[in-house]
């Protein structure tokens, strides 16, 4: 498969070979990756979006779904110690004064194999001000049966250990009722406490901060942008989805789930929160992090990836169509 090709002339042609994207198809499932960020912009079910979309010469809003590493959601003040070290890398959330969602988000990544219904891509973190670690990247995103599998593989190409932590961040779409009326699974015992700069401050249990997801419950109203732990394992012997997000739009019978493996023991869910009215709660980002918030700045340190090692996260993302009914 090649390129899409332009219609609209010689300056859309070369923004496009700058900067492509690749159409995937398998069966019902169709999904379009950008090489900006290695982001899904689409992925559709029998036409039904599954995650927020946003058109191809936009720029891409609110992160929705990137790749985001060498570490996922924030570091406060951007300041962080390592090895014995103050590093201070920038600032890039500025009404809350973080550093937000790593460094690549916006590299080009370059392909590395398409196929009809698989796209293969790579960059790297370039060693630089504030976190000096060169870390190679290799993206997969596959299509079958399932649904869309991402794969993110890491390497600590350098001659020392990194600090290393990563998350896709897609904003899921369980139907075309209001987010307020969906019904969400999310099986955590446990949700880490921020104070008003979405610092973490503590956990408490899900059930003492009106956050129970673990058996099905409708959004409501709840304004959500938390870190979740002490994850259920559906499978623990599944290799690649052992924890089960699921999204319902019982109202018309369709729905959306996110499944990961034990690589991720975190997990952020975010209501969508925002001043505009048109992109406000349009889609419940869900975001599988092998770490917490501000991770490089905890007591016990956060994941690091040791000289020559790999990590790799994987996830998938499924069409759902439950029955329609009354919620219990």
């Amino acid at each position: 498969m090649s390129l899409q090709e332009s219609s609209d002339g010689p300056r859309s042609a070369a923004l496009r070979a700058a900067f492509p994207e690749w159409q995937l198809t398998f069966g019902d499932y169709r999904a379009v990756i950008s090489g900006v960020g290695a982001t899904v912009r689409e992925l559709a079910y029998r036409g039904r979006d599954l995650v927020v979309p946003f058109d191809a010469g936009q720029v891409r809003p609110f992160y929705r779904g990137a790749l985001i590493a060498p570490w996922p959601n924030r570091i406060a003040d951007g300041r962080y110690s390592f090895a014995g070290k103050e590093f201070q890398v920038p600032i890039n959330e500025v009404d809350r004064g973080h550093a937000l969602h790593g460094v690549v988000h916006w590299n080009r990544w370059d392909a590395v194999d398409v196929q009809e219904h698989r796209v293969t891509l790579r960059t790297a973190v370039v060693p630089q001000d504030g976190y000096p670690f060169p870390i190679d990247l290799l993206a997969e995103y596959a299509l079958d049966a399932r649904g869309l599998t991402g794969r993110l593989t890491a390497t600590n190409i350098g001659p020392s250990p990194a600090p290393y932590g990563c998350c896709p961040h897609p904003y899921l779409v369980a139907g075309t009722s209001p987010l307020d009326d969906w019904q969400l699974t999310v099986p955590a015992d446990t949700r880490l406490e921020v104070d008003e700069r979405l610092v973490p401050v503590g956990t408490r249990p899900v059930d003492e901060v009106d956050c129970d997801f673990r058996t099905p419950a409708v959004i409501g109203g709840r304004d959500i942008d938390h870190a979740f732990t002490d994850l259920g394992v559906i499978d623990p012997a599944a290799e690649d989805g052992t924890v089960v997000v699921q999204v319902l739009d019982r109202a018309h019978g369709t729905g959306v789930e996110l499944s990961f493996g034990s690589w991720a023991p975190w997990l952020q869910i975010h209501t969508a929160d925002r001043p505009e009215p048109e992109n406000n709660r349009v889609g419940l980002a869900v975001e599988p992090m092998n770490c917490p918030p501000n991770a490089f700045n905890a007591a016990e340190g956060p994941p690091i990836l040791d000289s020559g090692a790999t990590h790799v996260a994987q996830w998938t993302i499924s069409a759902l169509s439950p029955p329609t009914g009354e919620v219990g």
